[in-house]
């Protein structure tokens, strides 16, 4: 009994020391927090990624050009740049409506956020260092011309000439990758042992998302979402997304890039919990017969309680028909003029 005894306190004497000794180490407060929150967990053992989270954010999507290579915001400069894109964002400003310009919304619709993002980045791209999107292909670019240059002489030929937002299709906010618009940035995550399903606000598409091994798609077969495959590397969801459908028109939202993508494209997220209110999320964009090199976005996603809003998308529902008619117009007006 006593050997017993004296064995169970040199244990403890043990591991008492081992925890004098870590917590007589110096950390910040944000570390000792980072340091005792556990990611909650599913019944099948995985990060709980459940719930309604938002990526609305003031930070612009790349870097602009006047800050050069600067990637960080001091506090002070975040807090001014805040400030100027409320003010520079404002839809209601005088400056904003042209003469006899109505505008489409008020200021009241947008939801940008109020912040820049936790990490004070400069912009949302992290890779290249420059924080842009990389310079397309030669031949790429030579396509682009092609299009934007045939587009002009036949804007509204028919749908397919519109913009996929337009057609009511796809958005930035839907993904992959999952980009912030100005309005409807918040996001419905369901987990089960097999599935994860995304529900963005934003076209109310949900991307269902099989994390237990699945045969892709036939290399032949495209999807406007791609077909998509997730699997854990430790606490991290790994999302990968390939057999994209070919568009021409931008599949990254209207606000970020006038370009396209391929069927080569090649998305890359991943979901790590970081806080109890906080999922990092990042996303590697490749697509080798566009751009001259990958390039990768980071996010913070912030929970919230409010739950999703019906998105109505009626620009595809009425805004086409008007969109066709004029250009029929237009092409009549002109007719007319030349005889």
């Amino acid at each position: 009994m006593s050997e017993r005894i004296l064995t169970t306190l040199s244990a403890l004497i043990v591991a008492a020391a081992a925890a004098a000794n870590a917590f007589g180490q110096v950390a910040s407060p944000k570390t000792a927090v980072a340091k005792s929150w556990i990611a909650p967990r599913t019944p099948d053992g995985h990060p709980d990624l459940q719930g309604v989270w938002t990526n609305a954010t003031l930070t612009p999507f790349q870097r602009p050009l006047e800050l050069g290579a600067k990637e960080f915001f001091t506090e002070d400069e975040a807090a001014a740049f805040e400030k100027q894109r409320i003010q520079q964002t404002d839809v209601d400003r005088p400056e904003a409506r042209r003469a006899g310009d109505p505008g489409a919304y008020n200021n009241v619709w947008f939801d940008r956020g109020t912040h820049t993002v936790k990490s004070r980045r400069t912009s949302l791209i992290v890779d290249p260092p420059n924080g842009r999107v990389p310079p397309m292909t030669p031949e790429a670019q030579r396509r682009y011309d092609a299009f934007r240059a045939e587009l002009a002489r036949h804007p509204a030929d028919g749908p397919e000439d519109r913009l996929l937002t337009e057609r009511c299709i796809l958005f930035g906010a839907a993904g992959p990758p999952m980009l912030p618009e100005p309005y409807n940035n918040n996001y419905q995550i369901v987990q089960t042992p097999g599935y994860i399903a995304i529900l963005p606000e934003m076209n109310h598409d949900a991307r269902v998302i099989p994390v237990s091994p699945r045969p892709p798609l036939a290399p032949n077969v495209h999807q406007w979402k791609g077909d998509a495959h997730g699997r854990w590397e430790g606490d991290t969801l790994v999302v990968e997304t390939a057999n994209f459908a070919f568009n021409n028109q931008s599949r990254f939202g209207v606000s970020y890039l006038d370009g396209m993508t391929d069927q080569n494209l090649h998305v890359v997220e991943r979901f790590t919990r970081t806080g109890p209110d906080t999922i990092l999320y990042r996303a590697t964009v490749d697509d080798p017969t566009v751009y001259t090199r990958s390039w990768t976005v980071e996010i913070s996603m912030t929970k919230r309680e409010d739950s999703l809003f019906e998105y109505a998308c009626n620009e595809g529902n009425y805004g086409m028909s008007g969109i066709l008619s004029g250009a029929r117009a237009d092409e009549k007006k002109a007719a007319s003029a030349s005889r």
